[in-house]
């Protein structure tokens, strides 16, 4: 049987306006950027901030523990059902305006339910015309993430934005951490080393294990043989998997593992020597932010590649490391993006799962695991040389949060209270 809404929530004009937040299900950057953005949020209404009521996101909820939200709503699973959802909650809890990262459904449902929506696309350089269907191009305003590179493909697509902003970097930074070039010395050993492997999980990722059974035992072989001290482990990794990946006799003296809520992995960023992440975007960019020597470990899908790519090229410096031939072909999977990013992300995942299931010597003599091994060691070494660290948030800025939060603000003010 179908819930009825309750009766609406009576309004004054002096009471605060209710603002609902959404973020994609495809790893921990959509919850970054809200948290970014709350935090400026928070900061730039006047001593009355939104009241937040929060759809889906159910993945990122433990980064956003750290902001007063009123209220979390599961989303159903099927379009049209979420779409009936996204309205009934409209009803009943009075929204007048949304902000959502990288969601274009649950964007689009709230457009249809009549809330003006900010929505903040951290990955324009992504899309082709085979991904028009699933962007919210006529949302009320759309924040479009500056980039290094606007690729040829992805132009037809945002020239149809109704309502385009571009903004800079949605990043955040823990209270009183340095920032800027100045913030790293470059040329000391690291001894210290953060491992960030971001949510792992995605709409169409079949096991989420994969991609740390691969790569965790090579990244902690290679800390320990260039002299790292102290590991932390950073990211939803499942139970029982992260003893077993920091178990083994090749590794630095002290490994900790466990998801860290925002801030938290803020100030761990902002104390460690070396952070070594598999490419996420906003991950690159906080660490930019505070000047934080990196490494891009090989790519857990189709945005990190292009990620990778454009960090060594704002830096200065080959730090990237990328999986043999014989699990993925880089160039391959960018071929397949004209159909849209799912044709891409098979061909990804399946690379992945395929060297996760067997790590055989390749004809070479060497594992994956190896070659991956080697990888690490050789851009740990090449980062340790210097470079620009903080060229890639030089390059789009890192005013964002304050932009996006100045839009919602602007648009939930001058939406229509509820009758």
């Amino acid at each position: 049987m179908r819930s009825v809404p309750g009766p609406r929530p009576r309004h004054r004009r002096d009471e605060p306006v209710t603002v609902a937040i959404a973020g994609a299900e495809f790893g921990w950057g959509s919850s970054g950027k809200l948290s970014a953005v709350l935090g400026a949020l928070r900061e730039r209404s006047g001593g009355c901030p939104p009241r937040i009521v929060g759809l889906g996101t159910g993945l990122g909820r433990p980064l956003l523990t750290g902001h007063p939200v009123a209220s979390w709503h599961d989303l159903p699973d099927t379009a049209a059902a979420a779409r009936d959802a996204v309205a009934g909650i409209v009803r009943a809890q009075g929204v007048r305006a949304a902000l959502v990262v990288l969601d274009g459904p649950v964007a689009m449902a709230l457009e249809a339910a009549g809330v003006p929506t900010v929505f903040v696309d951290s990955l324009p350089f992504l899309w082709t015309d085979g991904d028009r269907e699933a962007l919210p191009l006529e949302a009320a305003a759309y924040c479009a993430q500056r980039s290094v590179e606007l690729p040829a493909e992805c132009r037809g697509v945002l020239a149809a934005v109704r309502h385009p902003r571009w903004v800079e970097a949605v990043v955040a930074t823990a209270p009183g951490a340095a920032t800027g070039p100045g913030a790293r010395a470059d040329g000391r050993p690291y001894r210290t080393a953060l491992v960030s492997l971001g949510g792992l999980r995605a709409p169409r990722l079949a096991d989420p294990a994969c991609y740390p059974r691969v790569v965790v035992p090579a990244v902690l072989a290679a800390l320990a043989a260039h002299g790292v001290r102290e590991a932390h482990l950073a990211g939803n990794l499942p139970d029982g998997l992260a003893a077993r990946l920091t178990a083994g006799p090749a590794v630095p003296p002290r490994v900790t593992a466990g998801p860290l809520p925002h801030d938290a992995f803020l100030r761990r960023l902002a104390d460690c020597d070396v952070l070594l992440a598999s490419p996420g975007l906003t991950t690159l960019l906080e660490a930019g932010r505070t000047a934080v020597p990196t490494v891009c470990l090989p790519p857990q899908n189709l945005s990190q590649i292009f990620n990778g790519r454009f960090h060594s090229r704002a830096v200065g410096a080959d730090v990237r490391v990328t999986w043999p031939g014989d699990v993925l072909s880089e160039e391959a999977a960018l071929a397949l993006r004209s159909g849209g990013e799912d044709s891409a992300l098979e061909l990804i995942y399946g690379g992945i799962a395929r060297a996760a299931a067997d790590d055989a010597p390749a004809p070479g003599g060497r594992t994956t695991g190896d070659a991956l091994r080697e990888g690490v060691l050789a851009a740990l070494r090449r980062a340790a040389g210097g470079a620009d660290w903080g060229g890639l948030t030089a390059a789009v800025g890192t005013g964002g949060a304050a932009q996006v939060a100045d839009a919602l603000l602007e648009i939930a003010r001058r939406a229509p209270l509820p009758a």
